[in-house]
């Protein structure tokens, strides 16, 4: 049998080994999923086209065959618009999780380290501040964020992960006390192995599968979250608009008799979060434990 420090190192060489192990394997499943891919690449590529002339006379147009989704109060063709939204709302989504991942991941590191080693007053002093900004309203205290930093991509990229990377510190300081008696551990620190090594190659081989995961699940969070800042308009201006800035700017129209603006782009974002939830259900063997 093999020794458990290098069991757990050779399993670090393929992590994606059991990506989608116990996925369904029917063929709808699966070619589902590359019509989501395609469709993201599209999201990507058609969704960068520049901007689109103001024709006020062709403004709230029904779907039709010209414009399957309609226009907007400007006249715009709306699915234009809706690939543009949609792409920025996800390079929000992804940017956003990512941020939010690495600060969990950095702070959550550090208290359970310094728990582990019995450095009880930094893991307390951590954990405050992680109560701290869990006890605000995480929507309130991302308006205040972009109201201190005014409306742009960046500033609503810095309120979405400076408010949801308490979740990932939780799980990561969570996991690395849980592997404090764990026998591989044991092992490598009885062989003479320093804290950094026993970090670096065994305890994050454990937790990057399930931080891995968080921050997929965080994507459709972020992207709901940032639709909602631009639903109140504190979002992107209209040259980079989102889904929400979409929204926003439509639900005036509802009144009116005009549902397409809003309805077609909401669900534009419903599937663009209900696919991310899928790939996340594809990512969650990867989560598991390794020993």
């Amino acid at each position: 049998m093999a020794e458990p420090w290098r069991q757990v190192r050779d399993e670090r060489t393929r992590p994606w080994s059991t990506l989608g192990a116990d996925a369904p394997r029917s063929g709808a499943v699966r070619w589902f999923g590359l019509a989501v891919l395609v469709a993201v690449v599209l999201l990507l590529g058609i969704g960068g086209a520049g901007a689109q002339r103001a024709d006020f006379a062709g403004a709230f147009q029904p779907p039709s065959g010209e414009h399957p989704f309609g226009t907007d109060y400007a006249g715009r063709d709306l699915l234009r618009r809706t690939l543009s939204g949609a792409r920025v709302s996800l390079i929000v989504g992804l940017v956003a999780a990512a941020t939010s991942s690495l600060v969990g991941l950095l702070v959550g590191g550090l208290a359970g380290m310094s728990a582990r080693r019995g450095g009880g007053v930094v893991d307390a002093l951590l954990m405050r501040v992680v109560d701290a900004v869990n006890a605000l309203p995480h929507l309130v205290l991302g308006i205040v964020i972009v109201a201190m930093l005014g409306p742009s991509l960046s500033s609503v990229v810095l309120s979405v992960a400076l408010t949801h990377w308490t979740t990932t510190a939780r799980l990561v300081r969570a996991e690395l006390l849980a592997l404090q008696g764990a026998s591989f551990v044991e092992a490598a620190v009885g062989a003479g192995a320093g804290r950094w090594w026993v970090l670096s190659r065994h305890l994050l081989a454990h937790v990057l599968g399930r931080v891995l995961l968080a921050t997929v699940l965080m994507v459709p969070h972020a992207i709901m979250h940032e639709s909602a800042l631009s639903f109140l308009g504190l979002g992107l201006p209209d040259d980079q608009a989102s889904l929400g800035t979409i929204i926003e700017q439509s639900r005036t129209a509802i009144l009116s008799g005009f549902w397409w603006p809003a309805v077609l782009p909401g669900l534009v974002l419903v599937l663009l979060s209900l696919t991310v939830f899928l790939l996340a259900e594809r990512l969650r063997p990867t989560a598991r434990g390794r020993s």
